[in-house]
């Protein structure tokens, strides 16, 4: 209320109710005092009332408050003795109309409840009794007696808190009233004083009406900062309340607001530019619905973009997404959200959620002594860092310490109270929803049938009846003067599809026009809006010409038809694109739902038993049992018993994996045949299954640099089409006057007008940005998820974008050519004077190295112990000795047991008795320089050949006598060669870096077919030969590079490199500087993610070909440009080639499911031939109608070794 004008409308408007006997309404106060008679008027009514004046009528503490409402003896007609009181209680636990049936049968039946009104819905239960005959704990008692429960009033009504809040920001003395008049018409907000001089507000609230986190967020949405770690919270004792129920009141007190403005406005007006800090800037994600086009992405980046407080703006039109980066000091995501909404969307925070924060749903609580039981203990136990316990929604918000304990000890911390707790993590499945657009489906799916129902008799009325003479007599009966039958209801058919179905496209279209942009719907609104009003028009001209009232011209038809193509397009476009994310729906559904666990001792560490838990609840060091056929519920390492692992889902790899003790297992996979036990090294959100999810999300959130040309267009398209439809109007007006004879379209029709505005309407319709901007997020989803079901992932649009012009790839020699680990690759015995087998030999090389950590005595203790079948040596080793950069020396001696349990274990082994062994093993300055050993000539020349290969040396002395020769190498995978053939194939060259010397450089490169090397390259070498690369010369060409590597000294050249591309065998590190990221440690996967970026590319430039084309034609022939050739588009048919456009953009995407990977072969002259799978292509998509894939991935030719 602004003046006493306000005061007097909302008088006489209650006044004039006739069970009001009286109303006092008090400017000052805000407030109305109002007397009535409550058997025959609700106090719901009366606020109805007023506020459909047009003030705001705030309900504090509506849920929670007992209501009077007593005849006043002012009532002529009242009964002096009627007592009776109307009272509303909460009720928790009514899940359906059984239990409400159930509390309004027992009250009703009760001696003096006079009304029972139960709300599903509310909650509640109102209640008019007689307090004589039956007081107000009977009636509680009596709800609770049904098994439902009633909370205590007392208790609620006494926790009353006070909240000291400083806040930042506040200028003036309108900065104080903006923050006040916010806050007190908040329900559960009983005091607010705030002090410009201190900053700072003294709050008192009530703490089960509202939190403190909702009075922060409110201060903090108005545009001002409450820093949270300076909030003094008291408690206070509301020891002067006035009790519940009083008889002697009267009166319903209500306070009265005028409505303020728009609330999900933001109030820019506050926010003072200034310079951006970066501790301050913040990126937040936001849940976006209501998107059908790049418009609507133009509208909101725009609107987002010239908001104070936002620094950069990326949406996503297909996974209705926004990343947002912004100065937390002037706008939160809140606020962000609430300028979405108010451009016509719907728009809600994500909240990035801590590791080490988890929500719970308690059940079992009481009273909120339980609430207050639950937090103390917590806070009490190790590793609690925060709990905050809500008695009234039920649920805690626990923040923990993974490094002390897990989900499931806070889950046992609860239940050992006597509490049941139970994991919320909803947010996965409304994300699993989202994707599969199920909400969207089901709404465009009702709008196409509502429409449909009316459009069809509105088709049939005008067009198919008038066709036939019985049809014609029916659609011609002349109601009045100048309305017929047919016009009469075609209109009364029309009017709930325009404004009913079509209400969606209106509000749309005013939000987006509020704002200066303009939407697809604003095409939709304007298109069926003039159709419609037209036709009006035409029924009341016609009815008002007198006296000829000739038979209007209408075409309700076209605005139904309209209405009913673009939600029958919108249906099955949201089908589409919920397919078009299918892929990342799966890989999101990998994860068990539960999972057994052993039970351990905590102090012993001795198995109790075993528990079935759900999957959610699975920590760090549990130890997990895994029977044939189960998922793995999280990454971890096999520790007991054997199988095999089906990896397909994450690697892309059909051939299931072998796992053995110390192997590691991913979450998701399937296991095979075998039973195992897992210890669990990753959990929750730490997985790689959940890694692999998040970056696939992040992907198809980002834009491809060509997606800029979209969003331009469509930036343009809308006013454009405006202004080609009223051109086309006007003009075919001018031109139907000056051509002589006009075309034969214009005979067909009433008027001239009405062929002119049907031409205006079709070039509205017909237009369509949607194809547009969908040509490119549609096919970096399907693609991006097809990467991720073929162990590719590509993280975005720009790296797919790039990926595709790639000329020169370079890779990294250790861990990416090479497997990276040494293995003994050649041995040669020298002549000496002990009987050496080769089983001997390794026995006593391998005994002594078993001491030894270098990598070096590492592979040939492996090489041992795969030759001999063992696991250890039997052999007692003294005397060690490691001399740093030469060899070790030792003692090894087997005795006659020893000697017997080795040949035991490998039949192929001698040895005599008690025999000790004196060992030297190193190079050939360790052996000869510093122990004295000859080394003959022939073991140099061996030696200098095997060194030319790349491999290293190691020479073996036994008893002061050379005896052998080992000499280890990297081994080079064997799909090196045909990778390099098939990147060449494509016209890509390739190169090899490394850190290695010349020598081993040239080798490994020979065996993989390199002819480009650069050797004794540092890590900030790589990184300048990337660059140098990049950019020959001035004169030649850019090359696009890729770098292919897995390890931390490859991540600089991974950075610096146009698209970097990871091993997943690789660091952390070398995946984070990625551009790509292959599942699978096989090389032809950077084969394949070329193939697939180039595949997606012509896929998008195709989808915006088509888009192109469509309206390139589509909007000429709307105007009218062939009608010399007796060519048209009628509205209608404009309506179905705008649905269809959009529909087959992205089925045009989907066609990218068809994609698999390449099969290459060697053609046997050094290079590489590309096979055609059978199930590549729409020829192979119909081969396998109704078939079971049955194998997937490459058929490799393995490269082996020279023979030496």
């Amino acid at each position: 209320m602004t003046c006493h004008s306000c005061v007097r409308s909302i008088t006489n408007v209650v006044e004039s109710l006739p069970e009001v006997t009286d109303c006092e309404v008090s400017l000052e106060k805000e407030q109305a005092k109002i007397s009535f008679d409550a058997s025959k008027i609700s106090k719901a009514q009366i606020i109805q009332t007023i506020e459909d004046c047009g003030f705001q009528v705030p309900l504090t503490e509506e849920r929670l408050s007992f209501e009077l409402a007593l005849n006043n003896d002012k009532n002529p007609n009242a009964d002096s003795n009627d007592r009776s009181i109307l009272i509303t209680l909460p009720v928790k636990g009514m899940t359906c109309m059984s239990c409400v049936n159930s509390i309004t049968n027992v009250l009703k039946m009760a001696s003096g409840v006079r009304n029972v009104d139960v709300s599903l819905k509310d909650k509640n239960a109102t209640v008019r009794f007689d307090p004589e005959k039956i007081s107000q704990q009977e009636i509680i008692n009596a709800i609770e007696d049904c098994g439902f429960q009633v909370p205590q009033i007392d208790e609620i009504g006494s926790s009353l808190i006070e909240i000291n809040l400083p806040i930042k920001g506040m200028t003036c003395n309108s900065c104080v009233n903006s923050i006040m008049n916010v806050l007190q018409p908040m329900p559960g907000i009983h005091n607010v004083q705030i002090s410009l001089e201190d900053e700072c507000a003294s709050i008192e609230f009530k703490e089960l009406l509202i939190s403190k986190k909702e009075i922060i967020d409110t201060i903090e949405d108005c545009g001002f900062k409450v820093p949270i770690d300076d909030v003094n919270i008291t408690k206070k004792n509301n020891q002067n309340k006035s009790p519940l129920i009083s008889s002697s009141d009267v009166f319903t007190n209500i306070g009265i607001k005028t409505p303020p403005a728009n609330k999900n406005s933001f109030p820019l007006s506050m926010i003072k530019s200034h310079t951006f800090s970066e501790e301050s800037i913040l990126i937040g994600q936001l849940k976006i619905l209501g998107m059908t086009c790049a418009s609507c992405v133009n509208s909101i980046e725009r609107s987002l973009r010239s908001t104070p407080g936002i620094v950069s703006v990326k949406v996503s039109l297909l996974a209705e997404r926004a990343t947002v980066e912004y100065d937390a000091n002037v706008i939160d995501e809140d606020g962000i959200a609430r300028l979405v909404n108010s451009i016509g969307f719907e728009a809600s925070p994500i909240r990035q959620r801590r590791e080490d924060t988890l929500e719970l749903q308690i059940f079992g609580m009481t009273d909120s002594t339980s609430a207050d039981k639950i937090e103390q203990n917590l806070r009490k136990s190790p590793g609690i860092l925060n709990a905050s316990v809500n008695f009234a929604a039920e649920k805690a918000n626990i923040q923990y310490d993974k490094e002390f304990l897990g989900v499931r000890d806070v889950v046992n911390l609860i239940e050992d109270l006597g509490y049941d707790a139970l994991l919320i993590d909803s947010s996965r499945n409304a994300q699993l929803e989202s994707l599969a657009r199920t909400k969207e489906i089901a709404e465009w799916h009702d709008a196409f049938f509502r429409s449909l129902t009316f459009a069809m008799p509105v088709f049939i009325i005008c067009m198919i009846l008038p066709a036939f003479e019985w049809g014609s007599k029916m659609v011609d009966v002349r109601l009045l003067p100048g309305i017929y039958s047919g016009d009469f209801l075609s209109l009364i058919l029309t009017i709930p599809v325009q404004f009913g179905v079509g209400k969606r496209f209106y509000l749309t279209s005013y939000k987006a026009l509020k704002h200066g942009t303009a939407t697809m719907d604003v095409l939709i609104a304007l298109g069926t809006t003039s159709a419609f009003f037209f036709s009006c028009f035409s029924m009341f001209y016609a009815l008002c010409d007198f006296p000829t009232h000739t038979k209007p011209s209408t075409f309700f038809d076209t605005s139904t038809m309209i209405i009913t193509f673009v939600t029958l397009g919108r249906y099955l476009e949201n089908m589409a694109k919920g397919k078009t994310s299918v892929a990342l729906s799966k890989l999101m559904s990998l994860t068990p739902s539960t999972t057994i666990i052993y039970l351990k001792d905590s102090k012993s560490g001795e198995i109790l038993g075993e528990k079935k838990i759900p999957t959610e609840l699975v920590q760090v060091d549990d130890i997990v049992k895994i029977v044939p056929g189960d998922k793995i519920p999280a990454d971890g390492v096999l520790i007991s018993g054997q199988s095999t692992v089906d990896e397909s889902m994450v690697t892309g790899e059909v051939k299931q994996v072998n796992k053995k003790p110390g192997d590691a297992v991913i979450g998701g996979t399937v296991n095979g045949l075998g039973t195992f036990q897992m210890q669990v090294t990753r959990a929750g959100n730490d997985t790689a299954l959940a890694q692999i999810v998040k970056l696939v999300e992040e992907a198809q959130t980002s834009k491809a640099p060509i997606q800029a040309f979209a969003d331009t267009v469509a930036g343009y398209f809308v006013p454009v089409v405006i202004a080609l439809a009223v051109t086309t109007f006007f003009g075919w007006i001018l031109l139907s006057h000056i051509l002589n004879p006009v075309p034969e379209i214009f005979y067909q029709e009433s008027s001239y007008f009405m062929v002119s505005l049907k031409l205006c309407i079709s070039v509205i319709v017909v237009a369509c940005p949607c194809a547009l901007g969908l040509s490119t997020p549609t096919a970096v989803m399907v693609g991006t998820g097809i990467g991720a079901q073929n162990g590719i992932l590509i993280k975005g649009g720009g790296p797919l974008e790039e990926s595709n012009k790639v000329t020169k790839v370079i890779f990294d020699k250790t861990g990416t050519l090479t497997k990276g680990q040494l293995e003994v690759a050649y041995y040669k015995m020298f002549t000496g004077n002990l009987e050496l087998t080769e089983e001997k030999l390794f026995a006593i090389v391998g005994a002594a190295e078993s001491s030894s950590e270098h990598p070096l005595g590492r592979a040939i203790v492996q090489h041992a112990q795969n030759l001999l079948d063992i696991k250890q040596f039997d052999a007692e080793v003294s005397e060690f000795e490691a001399v740093a950069g030469l060899g070790i020396k030792c003692n090894v001696l087997y005795n006659a047991s020893r000697a017997s349990n080795l040949i035991n274990q490998s039949t192929r082994f001698t040895s005599n008795t008690a025999t000790s062994y004196n060992v030297l093993i190193g190079n050939a300055s360790f052996l000869s320089d510093h122990n004295q050993i000859s080394i003959p000539n022939s073991a140099y020349e061996i030696k200098e050949r095997q060194e030319r290969l790349g491999r290293t040396t190691i020479l073996i002395a036994i008893n002061n006598t050379l005896v052998a020769g080992i000499f280890l190498s990297d081994i080079v995978k064997p799909e090196a060669k045909l990778t390099v053939a098939a990147l060449n194939k494509m016209g890509i060259s390739v190169a090899m870096v490394t850190g290695d010397q010349e020598l081993t450089a040239k080798t490994i490169a020979a065996q993989c077919g390199i002819t480009e090397i650069y050797a004794g390259v540092s890590p900030s070498g790589k990184k300048q030969i990337i660059q140098t690369l990049q950019y020959p010369s001035a004169i030649t060409k850019r090359n696009i590079v890729a770098m292919v590597g897995d390890g931390i000294n490859d991540s600089p050249a991974l950075a610096a490199a146009n698209i970097g591309i990871a091993m997943c065998s690789g660091t952390d590190i070398a995946i984070e500087a990625a551009d790509l990221v292959l599942m699978s440690n096989d090389l032809m996967d950077v084969v394949a993610a070329l193939d697939l970026s180039r595949t997606i590319f012509r896929r998008i430039q195709l989808n915006f070909l088509w888009a192109c084309i469509y309206n390139v034609l589509g909007i000429p022939l709307a105007m009218g440009f062939f009608i010399p050739w007796g060519l048209h588009l009628h509205p209608m048919m404009a309506g179905a080639a705008m649905a269809c456009s959009s529909v087959s953009v992205v089925l045009s995407s989907l066609m990218l499911k068809w994609w698999r990977k390449p099969q290459w072969v060697d053609d046997g002259k050094g290079g590489a031939e590309r096979i055609k799978p059978k199930g590549e292509g729409i020829l192979g998509a119909i081969d396998r109608w109704g078939k079971k894939r049955v194998e997937r991935g490459y058929k490799r030719v393995p490269v082996g070794d020279e023979d030496v």
